[in-house]
């Protein structure tokens, strides 16, 4: 599942993010959702959001849905 819209995301939700620093490579980052930093319904490159060790990125996809739980 992709990370464009906000409905998807939620606190506590595991997601791969790209950080700022890793764009031009495109390296993926996997941890849990702290908080949803993006107001808007929908983002083109990924909701932007703060993981719970502090690091932000924009979510590229999500691992576990609130329907697998």
């Amino acid at each position: 599942m992709h990370g464009q819209f906000r409905k998807d995301i939620y606190v506590g939700a595991t997601v791969d993010v790209i950080l700022k620093a890793d764009q031009r490579t495109g390296k993926l980052t996997r941890g849990v959702v702290k908080d949803l930093l993006t107001n808007s319904q929908s983002h083109p490159r990924g909701i932007k959001v703060r993981l719970v060790d502090g690091q932000v990125g924009r979510v590229q996809g999500i691992i576990n849905s609130r329907s697998e739980k």
